[in-house]
Protein backbone atom coordinates (compact mmCIF):
# COMPACT_ATOMS: atom_id res chain seq x y z
CA UNK A 1 0.00 0.00 0.00
CA UNK A 2 1.20 3.28 -0.83
CA UNK A 3 1.90 5.68 2.85
CA UNK A 4 -0.16 8.52 2.19
CA UNK A 5 2.48 10.52 4.13
CA UNK A 6 4.24 12.58 0.84
CA UNK A 7 0.79 14.24 0.25
CA UNK A 8 -0.22 14.91 4.21
CA UNK A 9 3.63 16.37 4.20
CA UNK A 10 3.21 18.58 0.96
CA UNK A 11 -0.13 20.02 2.61
CA UNK A 12 1.15 20.70 5.63
CA UNK A 13 4.15 22.29 4.41
CA UNK A 14 1.71 24.72 1.64
CA UNK A 15 0.02 25.67 4.59
CA UNK A 16 2.63 26.49 6.86
CA UNK A 17 4.07 28.51 4.13
CA UNK A 18 0.43 30.39 3.88
CA UNK A 19 0.66 30.99 6.97
CA UNK A 20 3.88 32.32 7.14
CA UNK A 21 2.82 34.71 4.59
CA UNK A 22 0.32 35.81 6.28
CA UNK A 23 0.61 35.06 10.41
CA UNK A 24 -1.71 37.41 11.27
CA UNK A 25 -5.03 36.82 9.22
CA UNK A 26 -7.30 40.46 9.76
CA UNK A 27 -10.60 40.54 11.22
CA UNK A 28 -11.86 40.54 7.65
CA UNK A 29 -9.95 37.97 6.03
CA UNK A 30 -11.51 35.54 9.17
CA UNK A 31 -14.76 36.58 9.15
CA UNK A 32 -14.57 36.15 5.09
CA UNK A 33 -13.50 32.56 6.13
CA UNK A 34 -15.84 31.65 8.41
CA UNK A 35 -18.82 33.14 5.96
CA UNK A 36 -17.55 30.77 3.20
CA UNK A 37 -18.20 27.87 6.38
CA UNK A 38 -21.46 28.76 6.52
CA UNK A 39 -22.00 28.97 2.61
CA UNK A 40 -21.01 25.84 2.55
CA UNK A 41 -22.70 24.36 4.66
CA UNK A 42 -25.67 26.51 3.47
CA UNK A 43 -25.23 24.74 -0.69
CA UNK A 44 -24.43 21.10 0.80
CA UNK A 45 -26.68 20.77 3.64
CA UNK A 46 -29.38 18.10 2.15
CA UNK A 47 -26.65 16.38 0.78
CA UNK A 48 -24.39 16.15 3.72
CA UNK A 49 -27.95 15.16 5.51
CA UNK A 50 -28.55 11.93 3.13
CA UNK A 51 -24.83 11.25 3.46
CA UNK A 52 -25.58 10.36 6.99
CA UNK A 53 -28.61 8.31 7.09
CA UNK A 54 -27.08 6.57 3.63
CA UNK A 55 -23.78 5.71 6.06
CA UNK A 56 -26.11 4.83 9.60
CA UNK A 57 -28.51 2.62 7.33
CA UNK A 58 -31.53 4.98 9.20
CA UNK A 59 -30.96 8.33 10.82
CA UNK A 60 -33.38 10.63 10.69
CA UNK A 61 -33.27 14.10 8.63
CA UNK A 62 -34.55 16.15 12.10
CA UNK A 63 -32.22 14.08 14.57
CA UNK A 64 -29.11 15.28 11.98
CA UNK A 65 -30.24 18.67 12.18
CA UNK A 66 -30.98 18.89 15.23
CA UNK A 67 -27.68 17.90 16.80
CA UNK A 68 -25.67 18.28 13.88
CA UNK A 69 -26.44 21.07 11.53
CA UNK A 70 -28.04 23.71 14.23
CA UNK A 71 -25.18 23.43 16.95
CA UNK A 72 -22.75 24.79 13.55
CA UNK A 73 -25.02 27.38 12.52
CA UNK A 74 -24.84 28.21 16.03
CA UNK A 75 -21.51 28.22 16.53
CA UNK A 76 -20.85 30.47 13.55
CA UNK A 77 -23.30 32.79 14.39
CA UNK A 78 -21.63 33.09 17.74
CA UNK A 79 -18.54 33.37 16.44
CA UNK A 80 -18.94 35.84 13.56
CA UNK A 81 -20.72 38.19 16.53
CA UNK A 82 -18.17 37.93 18.50
CA UNK A 83 -15.10 38.08 16.49
CA UNK A 84 -13.86 41.64 17.25
CA UNK A 85 -13.89 41.35 20.63
CA UNK A 86 -12.35 38.05 20.47
CA UNK A 87 -9.33 39.91 18.63
CA UNK A 88 -8.23 42.48 20.59
CA UNK A 89 -5.49 42.47 22.84
CA UNK A 90 -5.89 42.14 26.41
CA UNK A 91 -5.09 43.91 29.48
CA UNK A 92 -3.40 42.25 32.41
CA UNK A 93 -2.57 43.27 35.76
CA UNK A 94 1.15 45.54 35.66
CA UNK A 95 3.24 45.29 39.12
CA UNK A 96 3.40 48.33 41.22
CA UNK A 97 6.97 48.25 40.87
CA UNK A 98 7.00 48.48 36.69
CA UNK A 99 4.43 51.26 36.43
CA UNK A 100 3.58 53.43 33.86
CA UNK A 101 4.18 50.45 32.16
CA UNK A 102 1.60 48.28 30.95
CA UNK A 103 0.85 44.77 30.18
CA UNK A 104 -0.78 42.84 27.69
CA UNK A 105 -1.85 39.27 25.79
CA UNK A 106 -2.03 39.72 22.12
CA UNK A 107 -3.59 36.51 20.92
CA UNK A 108 -2.14 35.05 18.17
CA UNK A 109 -2.71 32.33 15.32
CA UNK A 110 -0.98 28.95 16.36
CA UNK A 111 -0.41 28.20 12.35
CA UNK A 112 -1.98 24.91 10.96
CA UNK A 113 -4.46 22.34 12.45
CA UNK A 114 -5.16 18.96 12.24
CA UNK A 115 -8.77 17.54 13.27
CA UNK A 116 -9.43 13.99 13.62
CA UNK A 117 -13.10 12.92 13.44
CA UNK A 118 -15.64 10.78 14.32
CA UNK A 119 -18.47 8.89 12.81
CA UNK A 120 -21.25 9.49 15.72
CA UNK A 121 -21.58 12.73 14.29
CA UNK A 122 -19.71 13.23 11.54
CA UNK A 123 -20.60 16.81 10.49
CA UNK A 124 -20.64 18.73 13.88
CA UNK A 125 -17.50 17.44 14.90
CA UNK A 126 -15.74 18.05 12.15
CA UNK A 127 -17.57 21.60 11.67
CA UNK A 128 -17.56 22.67 15.12
CA UNK A 129 -13.35 22.69 16.32
CA UNK A 130 -13.20 24.06 12.37
CA UNK A 131 -15.61 27.17 12.95
CA UNK A 132 -12.83 27.65 16.14
CA UNK A 133 -9.68 27.31 14.42
CA UNK A 134 -11.08 29.57 11.16
CA UNK A 135 -11.75 32.06 13.75
CA UNK A 136 -8.61 31.85 15.44
CA UNK A 137 -7.02 32.46 12.25
CA UNK A 138 -5.19 29.38 11.73
CA UNK A 139 -5.61 26.90 8.35
CA UNK A 140 -6.52 23.98 8.93
CA UNK A 141 -5.93 19.65 7.88
CA UNK A 142 -8.88 17.35 8.30
CA UNK A 143 -9.61 13.78 8.55
CA UNK A 144 -13.06 12.61 9.07
CA UNK A 145 -14.03 9.01 9.83
CA UNK A 146 -13.66 6.40 7.23
CA UNK A 147 -16.48 4.35 8.90
CA UNK A 148 -19.06 7.34 7.52
CA UNK A 149 -17.31 7.03 3.83
CA UNK A 150 -20.44 8.79 2.00
CA UNK A 151 -20.08 12.20 4.08
CA UNK A 152 -16.19 12.13 4.48
CA UNK A 153 -16.37 11.94 0.77
CA UNK A 154 -18.93 14.65 0.72
CA UNK A 155 -17.27 17.02 2.79
CA UNK A 156 -14.07 16.28 1.06
CA UNK A 157 -15.51 17.67 -2.15
CA UNK A 158 -17.28 20.98 -0.76
CA UNK A 159 -14.47 22.12 1.22
CA UNK A 160 -12.56 22.09 -1.95
CA UNK A 161 -15.25 24.07 -4.07
CA UNK A 162 -15.24 26.73 -0.89
CA UNK A 163 -11.60 26.91 0.24
CA UNK A 164 -8.31 26.79 -0.95
CA UNK A 165 -5.92 23.96 -0.71
CA UNK A 166 -4.03 26.61 1.75
CA UNK A 167 -6.80 27.17 3.85
CA UNK A 168 -8.52 23.92 4.70
CA UNK A 169 -8.17 20.75 2.87
CA UNK A 170 -10.05 17.11 3.77
CA UNK A 171 -8.33 14.29 3.49
CA UNK A 172 -10.37 10.79 2.82
CA UNK A 173 -9.20 7.42 3.93
CA UNK A 174 -8.24 4.33 6.06
CA UNK A 175 -6.65 3.83 9.75
CA UNK A 176 -3.47 4.27 7.86
CA UNK A 177 -4.36 7.85 6.29
CA UNK A 178 -5.22 8.07 10.11
CA UNK A 179 -1.69 7.24 11.74
CA UNK A 180 -0.12 9.16 9.45
CA UNK A 181 -1.72 12.21 9.73
CA UNK A 182 -1.67 12.35 13.53
CA UNK A 183 2.50 11.50 13.72
CA UNK A 184 2.69 15.08 11.49
CA UNK A 185 4.37 18.59 13.34
CA UNK A 186 0.92 20.17 13.43
CA UNK A 187 0.56 23.29 15.23
CA UNK A 188 -2.06 22.06 17.24
CA UNK A 189 -4.19 18.35 17.03
CA UNK A 190 -7.64 18.34 17.85
CA UNK A 191 -9.06 14.44 18.13
CA UNK A 192 -12.32 13.37 19.02
CA UNK A 193 -12.91 9.17 19.87
CA UNK A 194 -12.28 6.35 22.15
CA UNK A 195 -10.24 7.20 25.04
CA UNK A 196 -8.00 3.82 23.49
CA UNK A 197 -7.45 5.90 20.66
CA UNK A 198 -6.99 8.98 21.99
CA UNK A 199 -4.04 7.15 23.85
CA UNK A 200 -2.32 6.86 21.19
CA UNK A 201 -3.21 9.74 19.36
CA UNK A 202 -1.07 11.74 22.16
CA UNK A 203 1.77 9.35 21.76
CA UNK A 204 1.76 10.19 18.11
CA UNK A 205 1.47 14.05 18.62
CA UNK A 206 4.36 13.96 21.94
CA UNK A 207 7.22 12.96 19.49
CA UNK A 208 6.48 16.51 17.52
CA UNK A 209 5.59 17.94 20.65
CA UNK A 210 2.69 18.93 19.19
CA UNK A 211 0.07 20.23 21.31
CA UNK A 212 -3.59 18.36 21.39
CA UNK A 213 -6.77 18.37 22.57
CA UNK A 214 -8.50 15.41 22.65
CA UNK A 215 -12.10 14.89 23.18
CA UNK A 216 -12.86 10.99 24.71
CA UNK A 217 -15.66 9.82 26.78
CA UNK A 218 -16.03 7.39 29.29
CA UNK A 219 -19.11 6.17 31.24
CA UNK A 220 -21.46 9.66 31.81
CA UNK A 221 -23.44 9.25 35.29
CA UNK A 222 -26.78 9.99 36.16
CA UNK A 223 -27.31 10.43 39.35
CA UNK A 224 -31.69 10.34 40.31
CA UNK A 225 -31.78 12.19 43.46
CA UNK A 226 -34.54 10.76 46.28
CA UNK A 227 -36.14 14.38 45.21
CA UNK A 228 -36.66 13.61 41.43
CA UNK A 229 -40.08 14.01 39.80
CA UNK A 230 -40.05 10.88 37.95
CA UNK A 231 -43.24 11.77 35.64
CA UNK A 232 -41.79 15.44 34.67
CA UNK A 233 -38.15 14.71 34.27
CA UNK A 234 -37.62 11.10 32.57
CA UNK A 235 -38.22 13.05 29.21
CA UNK A 236 -35.48 14.13 29.22
CA UNK A 237 -33.18 11.62 30.03
CA UNK A 238 -35.09 9.14 28.17
CA UNK A 239 -34.38 11.69 25.14
CA UNK A 240 -30.42 12.00 25.67
CA UNK A 241 -30.09 8.07 26.19
CA UNK A 242 -31.78 7.53 23.20
CA UNK A 243 -30.62 10.36 20.68
CA UNK A 244 -28.53 8.86 18.04
CA UNK A 245 -29.57 5.01 19.70
CA UNK A 246 -27.25 6.64 22.31
CA UNK A 247 -24.17 6.85 19.86
CA UNK A 248 -23.25 9.95 21.82
CA UNK A 249 -19.77 10.52 23.75
CA UNK A 250 -21.64 12.39 26.49
CA UNK A 251 -24.61 9.98 26.64
CA UNK A 252 -25.73 9.15 29.82
CA UNK A 253 -24.15 5.57 30.23
CA UNK A 254 -25.34 4.57 33.76
CA UNK A 255 -27.92 5.16 36.02
CA UNK A 256 -27.59 5.70 39.99
CA UNK A 257 -31.39 5.86 41.50
CA UNK A 258 -32.17 5.17 45.28
CA UNK A 259 -33.10 1.61 46.13
CA UNK A 260 -36.52 2.36 46.76
CA UNK A 261 -37.29 4.19 43.68
CA UNK A 262 -35.40 1.76 41.32
CA UNK A 263 -39.26 0.28 40.21
CA UNK A 264 -41.04 3.47 40.28
CA UNK A 265 -37.66 4.98 37.48
CA UNK A 266 -37.79 1.80 35.24
CA UNK A 267 -41.84 2.82 34.84
CA UNK A 268 -41.50 5.88 34.34
CA UNK A 269 -38.27 5.65 32.06
CA UNK A 270 -39.87 2.87 29.43
CA UNK A 271 -43.10 5.12 29.84
CA UNK A 272 -40.80 7.94 28.14
CA UNK A 273 -38.96 6.08 26.03
CA UNK A 274 -42.03 3.95 24.64
CA UNK A 275 -43.70 7.96 24.11
CA UNK A 276 -40.43 9.28 22.48
CA UNK A 277 -40.41 5.96 19.95
CA UNK A 278 -43.69 3.94 19.85
CA UNK A 279 -41.65 1.22 17.64
CA UNK A 280 -37.73 1.06 17.16
CA UNK A 281 -37.39 -1.33 14.71
CA UNK A 282 -38.85 0.51 11.27
CA UNK A 283 -38.94 3.51 12.99
CA UNK A 284 -37.50 6.07 10.94
CA UNK A 285 -37.03 8.73 13.33
CA UNK A 286 -34.93 5.47 15.51
CA UNK A 287 -31.47 5.83 14.14
CA UNK A 288 -29.42 2.25 13.22
CA UNK A 289 -25.91 1.42 15.35
CA UNK A 290 -23.72 2.24 12.70
CA UNK A 291 -21.90 -0.64 11.87
CA UNK A 292 -22.07 -4.41 12.35
CA UNK A 293 -18.97 -4.78 14.04
CA UNK A 294 -20.49 -1.91 16.75
CA UNK A 295 -24.29 -3.76 16.98
CA UNK A 296 -22.20 -7.30 17.54
CA UNK A 297 -20.18 -5.47 20.61
CA UNK A 298 -23.55 -4.22 22.46
CA UNK A 299 -25.42 -7.75 21.46
CA UNK A 300 -22.38 -9.20 23.49
CA UNK A 301 -22.19 -6.65 26.52
CA UNK A 302 -26.19 -7.30 26.79
CA UNK A 303 -25.12 -11.56 26.49
CA UNK A 304 -22.34 -11.05 29.47
CA UNK A 305 -24.66 -9.23 31.69
CA UNK A 306 -27.27 -11.89 31.27
CA UNK A 307 -24.59 -14.76 31.76
CA UNK A 308 -23.89 -13.08 34.75
CA UNK A 309 -27.19 -12.68 36.46
CA UNK A 310 -28.85 -9.37 35.34
CA UNK A 311 -32.18 -9.17 34.64
CA UNK A 312 -32.36 -7.76 31.33
CA UNK A 313 -35.75 -5.38 30.16
CA UNK A 314 -35.81 -5.35 26.20
CA UNK A 315 -38.79 -2.67 25.25
CA UNK A 316 -38.88 -4.59 22.12
CA UNK A 317 -38.31 -8.18 21.17
CA UNK A 318 -34.64 -7.62 18.84
CA UNK A 319 -35.02 -9.03 15.54
CA UNK A 320 -31.60 -8.75 14.96
CA UNK A 321 -32.02 -5.37 12.39
CA UNK A 322 -28.87 -2.66 13.53
CA UNK A 323 -32.26 -0.63 14.74
CA UNK A 324 -31.26 -1.94 18.48
CA UNK A 325 -34.34 -1.24 20.87
CA UNK A 326 -33.56 -0.03 24.40
CA UNK A 327 -31.93 -2.77 26.85
CA UNK A 328 -32.60 -1.49 30.88
CA UNK A 329 -30.21 -3.95 32.91
CA UNK A 330 -31.29 -4.84 36.58
CA UNK A 331 -28.91 -6.40 39.02
CA UNK A 332 -25.86 -5.45 37.55
CA UNK A 333 -22.44 -6.03 39.53
CA UNK A 334 -19.22 -4.57 38.58
CA UNK A 335 -17.95 -8.21 37.12
CA UNK A 336 -20.27 -7.75 33.78
CA UNK A 337 -18.62 -5.70 30.85
CA UNK A 338 -21.57 -3.19 31.27
CA UNK A 339 -20.32 -1.27 34.17
CA UNK A 340 -16.47 -1.74 32.66
CA UNK A 341 -16.59 -0.61 29.48
CA UNK A 342 -18.17 2.53 27.34
CA UNK A 343 -21.64 1.64 26.31
CA UNK A 344 -22.31 4.02 23.21
CA UNK A 345 -25.68 2.64 22.63
CA UNK A 346 -29.04 1.88 23.70
CA UNK A 347 -28.07 -0.01 27.12
CA UNK A 348 -28.47 1.10 30.31
CA UNK A 349 -27.17 -0.48 33.43
CA UNK A 350 -29.27 0.71 36.63
CA UNK A 351 -27.18 0.47 39.82
CA UNK A 352 -29.02 1.41 42.99
CA UNK A 353 -27.55 3.20 45.95
CA UNK A 354 -28.93 4.10 49.69
CA UNK A 355 -27.00 7.11 50.42
CA UNK A 356 -25.94 10.22 48.08
CA UNK A 357 -23.04 9.62 49.57
CA UNK A 358 -22.46 5.98 48.77
CA UNK A 359 -23.47 7.53 45.32
CA UNK A 360 -20.37 9.92 45.18
CA UNK A 361 -18.41 7.59 46.43
CA UNK A 362 -19.21 5.24 43.32
CA UNK A 363 -18.39 7.56 40.86
CA UNK A 364 -15.09 8.67 42.15
CA UNK A 365 -13.97 5.42 42.36
CA UNK A 366 -14.00 5.44 38.67
CA UNK A 367 -12.40 7.01 35.76
CA UNK A 368 -13.39 10.96 35.75
CA UNK A 369 -15.94 11.01 33.16
CA UNK A 370 -16.95 13.18 30.14
CA UNK A 371 -20.47 14.42 31.36
CA UNK A 372 -22.70 13.99 34.58
CA UNK A 373 -26.35 14.34 35.15
CA UNK A 374 -28.26 15.04 37.84
CA UNK A 375 -31.95 14.84 38.38
CA UNK A 376 -34.03 16.52 41.45
CA UNK A 377 -34.74 19.23 43.31
CA UNK A 378 -33.34 19.45 46.41
CA UNK A 379 -29.95 22.43 45.46
CA UNK A 380 -28.16 21.23 48.69
CA UNK A 381 -28.03 17.49 47.20
CA UNK A 382 -26.90 18.89 43.61
CA UNK A 383 -24.51 21.48 45.28
CA UNK A 384 -22.73 18.50 47.12
CA UNK A 385 -23.22 15.84 44.11
CA UNK A 386 -21.05 18.90 41.73
CA UNK A 387 -18.86 20.01 44.67
CA UNK A 388 -17.39 16.26 45.19
CA UNK A 389 -17.28 14.87 41.83
CA UNK A 390 -15.24 15.73 38.52
CA UNK A 391 -16.55 15.45 35.16
CA UNK A 392 -15.96 17.33 31.98
CA UNK A 393 -19.69 19.28 31.99
CA UNK A 394 -22.99 18.53 33.53
CA UNK A 395 -26.60 19.23 32.80
CA UNK A 396 -28.72 19.30 35.97
CA UNK A 397 -32.45 18.23 35.19
CA UNK A 398 -31.93 17.25 31.64
CA UNK A 399 -28.92 15.73 29.45
CA UNK A 400 -26.69 16.55 26.81
CA UNK A 401 -27.59 20.34 26.49
CA UNK A 402 -24.67 21.99 28.05
CA UNK A 403 -22.83 20.67 24.84
CA UNK A 404 -25.03 23.12 22.75
CA UNK A 405 -24.23 26.15 25.16
CA UNK A 406 -21.87 28.61 23.00
CA UNK A 407 -20.73 30.72 25.67
CA UNK A 408 -19.58 27.53 28.11
CA UNK A 409 -16.51 25.64 27.07
CA UNK A 410 -16.80 21.45 25.73
CA UNK A 411 -13.82 19.09 27.24
CA UNK A 412 -13.37 16.45 29.09
CA UNK A 413 -10.79 15.82 32.03
CA UNK A 414 -8.25 13.41 32.71
CA UNK A 415 -9.27 9.42 30.63
CA UNK A 416 -12.31 11.47 29.23
CA UNK A 417 -10.13 13.95 27.45
CA UNK A 418 -7.66 16.93 27.56
CA UNK A 419 -8.85 20.87 26.49
CA UNK A 420 -11.66 22.75 26.01
CA UNK A 421 -13.40 24.57 22.93
CA UNK A 422 -16.13 25.86 21.61
CA UNK A 423 -17.15 30.10 21.11
CA UNK A 424 -14.36 32.27 22.88
CA UNK A 425 -12.86 29.03 24.34
CA UNK A 426 -11.97 27.62 21.78
CA UNK A 427 -10.85 30.68 20.31
CA UNK A 428 -8.16 31.22 22.94
CA UNK A 429 -7.21 26.89 22.65
CA UNK A 430 -6.16 27.94 18.95
CA UNK A 431 -4.47 30.72 19.92
CA UNK A 432 -1.56 31.61 21.64
CA UNK A 433 -1.84 34.24 24.17
CA UNK A 434 1.55 36.20 24.23
CA UNK A 435 2.37 38.31 26.69
CA UNK A 436 4.15 41.56 25.91
CA UNK A 437 5.53 43.98 28.54
CA UNK A 438 5.10 47.58 26.86
CA UNK A 439 7.92 49.83 28.98
CA UNK A 440 6.98 53.21 29.90
CA UNK A 441 9.62 56.36 28.52
CA UNK A 442 9.25 57.19 32.10
CA UNK A 443 10.42 53.83 33.83
CA UNK A 444 12.49 53.18 37.29
CA UNK A 445 14.40 50.45 36.05
CA UNK A 446 17.35 52.46 35.98
CA UNK A 447 17.46 52.69 39.68
CA UNK A 448 18.09 49.36 40.09
CA UNK A 449 20.69 49.08 37.72
CA UNK A 450 24.64 48.22 38.99
CA UNK A 451 26.64 49.33 40.74
CA UNK A 452 24.98 48.00 44.12
CA UNK A 453 25.55 51.28 46.14
CA UNK A 454 24.70 50.92 50.21
CA UNK A 455 21.91 52.88 49.34
CA UNK A 456 20.22 50.60 46.81
CA UNK A 457 20.95 47.65 48.76
CA UNK A 458 18.93 49.49 51.12
CA UNK A 459 15.80 49.68 48.48
CA UNK A 460 16.10 46.24 47.74
CA UNK A 461 16.20 44.49 50.92
CA UNK A 462 12.99 47.11 51.51
CA UNK A 463 11.21 45.67 48.52
CA UNK A 464 12.08 41.95 49.58
CA UNK A 465 9.86 42.56 52.61
CA UNK A 466 7.10 44.24 51.33
CA UNK A 467 3.98 42.06 50.38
Amino acid sequence: MQTPEPNLSLLLALQRQAHAADPAPTEATRRDRLQRLAALLDKHVENFTAQIAQDFGTRAAAEITLTEVVPVRSALRHALGHLRAWMRPRRAATGWMFLPGRSLLLRQPLGVVGIVSPWNYPLLLALSPLVDVLAAGNRALLKPSELTPCFSQGLRLAVAEFFQPEEVVVLTGDATLGQAFCAQPFDHLVFTGSTAVGRLVAQAAAKNLTPVTLELGGKSPVVVDTSCDLGKTLDRLAWGKLINAGQTCIAPDYALVPRPMVGPFVDALRASMQRLYPTFQGNPDYTSIASDRHFARLQALVADARAQGATVLELEPSNGVRQMPPVLLLDVHEGMRVLQEEIFGPVLPIVPYDTLEEAIAYINARDKPLALYWFGTHTAHRDQVLAQTQSGGVSTNDTLVHLAQDGLPFGGVGPSGQGYYHGEWGFRRFSHEKPVFVQSRWSGGGLVYPPYTPRLQKLLRWLGRRH
